[in-house]
């Protein structure tokens, strides 16, 4: 609302702000998809104005509408020139937003701004993008895709003869070359572009995303789709208090210890917590040690208390924390938040129980040197090595499978207890699993990433 007085500067802007929440219109998508000749912005607006529900602004919708005077003055221009003047285009667009569909729906422009100038006219009129994506690969690539086009005449549907090509040989055998697509004129194409995207890419600092293009189209979509999908982040201080939550071998200690190392979060691990008070016989120590002695569960209060002390110093208030290794059920949620520790981003690993049984059973310690090995992703690297390796009883088949039961038999309830969770595939490359933590840290993602 705020972003809206400051751009219109209502004379009375009490009827002005009713009229914004009435519209309830905050959250609607607003998104500007740029891009080179034949880089497949088309096709990634289409699928996003289908999933998002919202109306889709091209050029050629835009002059093609009906009962409007700037849209057939347009037509005009274009049947002239080829093209619609610059001034003419931003007023279509300006008409077109005000429309119902556009104001409690959303918007996507593809190809608009292509100049600067457009840019600036469209900013303007008050019209600004929550996101914008820039779809780039290289000329070449770029080059061959749009020499590969093909046109029904009779359909006026586009195929291409590497990537959609028509299984019918009564299609195949009308397709014509459309116009325009010869390896100079693309060349001519990709060179204006290139000229003019880089004086309009300043006018969007902050809501810009940069997807390449040269990989598979649906791979492209579900990227552009989660960014549209976050919500920027505030001007205002922020600092992280960060949850992960998941099984046994599900990678969480790797993951904390990532997000410590980049943003300076204090890494805190329960369990580690724990050996630590006992070693350093603190207060809290000397209850926790007859537990451990016993090999017996640590109650949940003492625990939080340890928490609570750890997470109230002035290094976890002032750089922010990761936690993990505790909540492990709903108790421990509602006991940790009483304490006043609540996490702004918690997030979920998700790792299929063969996975994890392949990560912890075949893990092994070398007595002599303490070096760990993995008989998978880490061998030993001689024969003599591996005969003296140990299993630590922990990893037994048996209790890692006991483990696994047990957080799974209470992880739906902490689920619903943190419903802003975020879940992730943590059966992954750990280095594609923290650029979604990363991703969810600073911009907040869909409640579930695949």
């Amino acid at each position: 609302m705020l972003e809206q007085l400051l751009i219109h500067q209502p004379k009375d802007p009490i009827p002005f702000m009713i009229n914004h929440l009435q519209r309830d219109n905050d959250n609607v998508p607003r998104v500007i998809i740029l891009g080179p000749p034949a880089s497949g912005k088309t096709t990634i607006a289409m699928w996003l104005r289908k999933h998002l529900n919202c109306s889709l602004l091209t050029v050629e919708n835009l002059i093609a509408r009906q009962h409007s005077s700037l849209a057939a003055g347009a037509r005009s221009q274009f049947q002239k020139m080829k093209a619609v003047p610059r001034r003419l285009l931003v007023k279509l667009i300006q008409e077109r937003m005000q429309e119902e569909d556009c104001v409690s729906q959303g918007w996507i422009l593809d190809g608009i701004p292509e100049t600067r100038e457009q840019a600036l006219m469209i900013q303007t009129l008050g019209i600004t993008p929550r996101h914008v994506i820039l779809l780039s690969a290289p000329d070449t690539v770029l080059i061959e895709r749009n020499m590969g086009k093909r046109i029904d005449p009779q359909t006026g549907e586009i195929y291409h003869t590497t990537f959609d090509w028509p299984p019918e040989s009564e299609i195949q055998n009308r397709l014509i070359v459309p116009t325009g697509i010869s390896e100079p004129e693309t060349a001519q194409k990709l060179l204006e572009y290139h000229r003019n995207i880089i004086r309009v890419l300043p006018s969007y600092p902050r809501v810009l995303k940069v997807i390449s293009a040269d990989q598979p189209c649906v791979d492209v979509f579900y990227q552009a789709l989660t960014y549209v999908q976050t919500k920027h982040r505030s001007n205002a201080p922020f600092t992280p208090r960060v949850l992960l939550c998941g099984p046994v071998g599900s990678g969480k200690s790797l993951q904390a210890a990532l997000l410590a190392q980049k943003y300076s979060l204090v890494n805190v691990c329960c369990g580690q917590l724990l050996t630590e008070a006992v070693a350093d016989e603190s207060r809290y120590g000397e209850v926790i040690r007859p537990y451990f002695e016993k090999e017996m569960t640590v109650p949940d209060s003492v625990i939080a208390n340890v928490l609570s002390q750890r997470l109230s110093k002035q290094d976890c208030v002032q750089k922010g924390w990761v936690l993990h290794g505790f909540p492990r059920d709903r108790d421990q949620a509602h006991l940790l938040h009483s304490l006043g520790h609540q996490p702004n981003r918690v997030f979920f690993l998700n790792v299929p129980l063969d996975s994890v049984i392949e990560r912890l059973t075949l893990r092994r310690t070398d007595p002599v040197t303490g070096e760990r090995y993995h008989l998978l992703y880490k061998p030993p690297p001689t024969m003599e090595i591996q005969a003296r390796l140990r299993q630590n009883p922990k990893d037994a088949e048996e209790r890692v499978k006991l483990k696994m039961s047990l957080f799974y038999r209470s992880s739906a309830e902490l689920e619903e207890f943190y419903k802003q969770a975020i879940t992730l595939n943590g059966d992954q490359d750990p280095y594609t699993v923290f650029e979604y933590i990363e991703s969810g840290l600073i911009h907040p993602l869909p409640s579930e990433v695949l």
